[in-house]
């Protein structure tokens, strides 16, 4: 897909010249039309923060990278860009850090079965509580102003040079720049909780733009697991291509020797919603990390994963699945860097496409050439549901250690299987019921890795509700072509 050219003005209409406007401007796939990212939004943000000078400063390196970086970087993907259905130009981001709301540690918010819990509405904290086992147990869970406020000195390690932040992605250091609100999960040494912790995101309103960092710290030896759910604010409201809102959210775990972060991410925003979405994480000796992510939501997401691998014998599992429909668009990228001897990747991302919805998945998986005894696979994988949906799958290796235990890649895009379809026929399962039933088997590994059993459920509900208005609509569809 290459760029559109800007559209040249109409001709005018005989007899009428001087009447005739001129025609709107096409947007190109790779105009960005945020209009807020400057310096002087960059100094209004950290004022009304109160940041420090050196905060400050590493906000605006942010913002020099992100006038100097274009969109995309590798040459593989740069033709794969489209963000035509982002119409940001007056979305406009909250003023200063999110307010914590009165009762917000109140102990009767925490879900069943978690050991901590954040709520972010807007740009408000609406919950903020950790169980008492946490809390024993030393766990930190609190705003990034809150540690500002505790322990200036432990911000600034965690938060200046971008922390894991890609320093080649432009909208990585744009939220690097920009962010207003962020979360800080610290997990000491030894410690291994054996309830998750829950991060809840209500966000939509028209015109508006979040940008916000989570930050995860591991000490060594040490377990947690942390599901994130990203719902619209007012499912309810009526969808408008004319007020979107924007959110763009951050995840940078750093992991300790040792130590293991399980990582499931929910992602059911509004189709009012365009999302940039960077989830990072480097792990030291013995260290993994697993991700299970579901993209359902938004208009247009970008989403981008960077694994680095830099201990001996460190792991990364990672599931990512997408179920589109509408004119949804989902850019899936994953880069992963083994640096350390004997680690281990293994990514899959998947992908279900109804209607007009399209996806990218891109994937590069690099081994340099201290990386002995590498074992590392990239599968993607996509299911079309109708002609008119589009996926393209870039699995990609660069090698430069031959010592290897497996290297390998792989990927399709296609139709849903036939001979799958006859055997569930052929046992008594109308065809209908049939689709159904491979398609959310497809997406199943991801749902299975959902650490908590209220989370698992709600995600196979939505999964339902995808396939059940995608087969509603189907029909209508039909009927106007």
């Amino acid at each position: 897909m290459t760029d559109i050219a800007q559209g040249a003005p109409a001709a005018a209409p005989k007899g009428n010249a001087a009447s005739a406007a001129p025609a709107a401007a096409r947007q190109g796939p790779l105009d960005l039309t945020l209009s807020f990212v400057d310096g002087a939004a960059v100094r209004g943000t950290a004022g009304a923060a109160a940041d420090p000078d050196w905060l400050l400063a590493d906000r605006l390196e942010g913002l020099r990278a992100f006038e100097a970086l274009p969109i995309e970087t590798n040459q593989l993907y740069t033709t794969y860009i489209d963000l035509r259905n982002a119409h940001l130009a007056a979305a406009r981001p909250y003023a200063g850090p999110a307010a914590v709301s009165p009762g917000a540690g109140a102990a009767k918010l925490l879900p069943e079965g978690a050991a901590a819990y954040a709520e972010i509405r807007e740009n408000q904290i609406a919950a903020l509580v950790l169980s008492a086992e946490a809390r024993d147990a030393g766990l930190i869970l609190e705003t990034l102003a809150q540690t500002q406020t505790r322990d200036p000195e432990l911000l600034r390690k965690l938060v200046e040079g971008g922390c894991a932040l890609p320093e080649n992605d432009k909208l990585a250091q744009m939220t690097r720049a920009l962010w207003s609100g962020g979360l800080l999960i610290h997990v000491p040494d030894g410690v291994r909780l054996e309830r998750p912790i829950v991060l809840r995101w209500s966000v939509g309103a028209p015109d508006t733009a979040l940008l916000t960092r989570t930050i995860i710290s591991l000490g060594e030896d040490a377990e947690v697991s942390v599901v994130e759910e990203q719902v619209s604010a007012d499912a309810s409201a009526p969808i408008s291509t004319d007020a979107q809102a924007f959110f763009a959210g951050t995840t940078e775990a750093v992991i300790g020797a040792g130590s293991t972060l399980s990582f499931a991410g929910l992602q059911d925003f509004s189709l009012r919603q365009i999302a940039f979405q960077h989830r990072s994480t480097v792990l030291a000796r013995g260290a993994t990390v697993r991700w299970a992510l579901a993209q359902l939501g938004c208009r247009v997401v970008r989403s981008r994963i960077d694994n680095r691998l830099e201990g001996d014998g460190s792991t990364v599992e990672q599931a990512e699945i997408v179920f589109g429909s509408a004119d949804q668009l989902f850019d899936l990228t994953s880069y992963t860097r083994q640096v350390g001897r004997d680690t281990t990747g293994n990514l899959l991302s998947k992908a279900v496409l109804a209607d007009r919805s399209r996806a990218y998945m891109k994937g590069l998986a690099t081994i340099e050439h201290s990386a002995h005894g590498t074992d590392s696979f990239l599968g993607e994988f996509a299911m079309l549901l109708s002609k008119q949906a589009r996926s393209v799958a870039i699995p990609s290796l660069e090698i430069d250690q031959p010592d290897c235990r497996r290297v390998a890649h792989a990927s399709s895009v296609g139709p849903i299987d036939e001979t799958q379809l006859f055997y569930l026929e052929s046992r008594g399962l109308d065809p209908d019921e049939a689709r159904k039933a491979i398609v959310l088997g497809y997406l199943e590994p991801v749902v299975a890795r959902v650490p908590l059993e209220s989370a698992q459920d709600r995600l196979r509900e939505l999964l339902e509700a995808k396939w059940d208005a995608r087969t509603v609509a189907r029909p209508a569809a039909a009927a106007v072509a």
